[in-house]
């Protein structure tokens, strides 16, 4: 044996010998060549079956002569054990025949007795070629892993991976589609991999030229390709997404390499979402619209019927006041109390009748309604509130104005309830064919949780009436404190605001 050092690991080396003084003399070759080795010498086909079995080796030396184990039976015997250990015959000049059985049998080489120079150059490359032949081996099992491991996510993923090139000249081609486009499209991945035409005539015209639109876009910007379409047919469409990063070559080639996913199902739940919500809110006005109704129905009769009585009742108290005899001071001071209470009560009346249904929104449109809304709130609550309208002419159809009116009347129902204001602004404007509505207050303002409060039915009825209106709604902190309301309707209900281009047109 020749020992080593930890740097130099020595070679295991198996040596297939009649007897130990055969092997011994294979021992000073190495030694002369200060090459390190652990030799282990069998003659059976047991031995070498329990050799194989017990540790790795580097190589095998056979030297002729061993009557129970032949060159072929011992190669035989090593591939059938499923070991890959290059075996070198060491034989002597004169068996030339043997030579050429020991290389037909699987030997790597055969090595002359009288140059055993040639021993340590030949092991050496023999061994370095099976730590090749087993990296390569190990990788294709690794590259065999990952594509099995790959197949079954490809196979188990809802929808199709697919590869696909567009050339320089603008063609495009499948590299690789799973084996999902079968159950996605109707037809096998050797289709789409024999023509790409195929994706696209999955579509109608008009999908087709969103579909070239989108990778047009995609392959120019190099931005995230993200395209939904429903295929065309006889039976139930699919709606399709495209999902996939580009990447460019320098040859100018461009590759999406994504999924491509069947969205049907979200689709519907989308549409039966939309028209659930379309739903609700058309319950919501119509809703709206009976309050309002029942509202003026109780207004006409507060007005009306609650009105003339409390009239005809103060007239009764001034002529029973006026008839009373001298001297019935005390009598007369409580008919002139009852008198004020009856104003009181008229006054009351009239306020609740206004909001009910307030008659000067009819007669002198949104703004002085507003303002005379703003009037009674700081007569009510004693918390001074400002109205600035920058036109007059503000003249919204009917519905519009009457939402934008409740609106600032819940918007200050707020600031008394909740805001601990001591001032309230309202400004009214016009904006773009938008009237624009901002109510802010100096209170304590609104926080995130305020707003998600699962019971904040006044916020929810603003948000629900501005949407009604096709407008925009927003709530948040004032810049000096406080809260600050923005909202932007439609002036006319139907019409969409100027664009900015008509807007540039129209001032020259």
């Amino acid at each position: 044996m020749v020992s080593s050092s930890p740097a130099n690991p020595p070679l295991n080396l198996l040596v297939i010998a009649a007897s130990d003084d055969v092997a011994a003399r294979l021992t000073p070759v190495f030694a002369d060549g200060e090459k390190a080795v652990e030799l282990h010498r069998v003659n059976t086909p047991a031995s070498l079956r329990g050799a194989l079995r017990d540790q790795p080796w580097d190589a095998a030396l056979y030297v002729p002569g061993v009557t129970s184990l032949s060159v072929q039976a011992s190669v035989r015997l090593i591939d059938e054990l499923g070991f890959d250990l290059p075996l070198i015959v060491v034989a002597g000049p004169s068996d030339e025949r043997g030579t050429q059985r020991a290389m037909k049998a699987g030997a790597r080489d055969v090595i002359d007795a009288d140059r055993l120079e040639r021993l340590i150059p030949a092991v050496e490359r023999e061994v370095r070629e099976a730590r090749h032949r087993a990296d390569h081996r190990a990788a294709l099992e690794m590259l065999k892993e990952s594509e099995a491991r790959f197949r079954a996510l490809a196979s188990n993923l809802p929808g199709m991976l697919f590869q696909l090139r567009r050339d320089a000249e603008g063609e495009f081609r499948f590299l690789y589609v799973s084996e999902g486009c079968q159950k996605l499209f109707g037809f096998k991945q050797q289709e789409l991999l024999a023509s790409a035409k195929r994706l696209f005539e999955a579509f109608d015209a008009e999908e087709r030229r969103s579909l070239d639109a989108a990778l047009k876009s995609s392959a120019a910007d190099g931005t995230l390709l993200n395209w939904e379409g429903h295929t065309r047919g006889r039976a139930r469409s699919k709606w399709i997404n495209l999902r996939s990063t580009p990447h460019r070559f320098e040859s100018g080639v461009i590759e999406w390499r994504g999924i491509a996913t069947n969205i049907s199902e979200s689709k519907e739940s989308e549409a039966e979402l939309r028209g659930s919500r379309q739903q609700l809110a058309e319950l919501s006005s119509h809703l709206e619209a009976v309050k309002e109704e029942e509202r003026e129905r109780i207004s006409r009769d507060i007005h009306d019927e609650l009105g003339s009585i409390l009239v005809r009742l103060k007239i009764e108290v001034a002529l029973l006041a006026s008839k009373l005899p001298e001297g019935s001071d005390k009598l007369r001071d409580k008919a002139h109390s009852i008198e004020g209470l009856l104003d009181q009560a008229m006054s009351t009346a009239s306020r609740v009748a206004r909001e009910l249904r307030p008659g000067i929104l009819k007669e002198f449109g949104l703004p002085a309604a507003i303002e005379c809304q703003a009037e009674d709130f700081t007569q009510r609550f004693g918390i001074p509130c400002r109205v600035q309208c920058d036109e007059e002419s503000l003249e919204p159809d009917g519905d519009t104005s009457l939402a934008l009116f409740r609106i600032a009347q819940e918007a200050l129902t707020n600031v008394a309830k909740h805001a601990h204001a001591s001032l309230v602004v309202m400004r009214l404007r016009r904006e773009r064919g938008n009237i624009l509505l901002e109510i802010r207050d100096n209170g304590r303002g609104i926080s995130e949780a305020d707003m998600m409060k699962p019971k904040s039915f006044g916020l929810r009825g603003i948000r629900e009436r501005v949407l009604s209106l096709f407008g925009e709604f927003a709530i948040g902190p004032a810049e000096q404190g406080g809260t600050h309301i923005t909202l932007r309707v439609p002036e006319k209900i139907g019409e969409e605001p100027p664009r900015e281009e008509e807007l540039q047109r129209n001032l020259f």
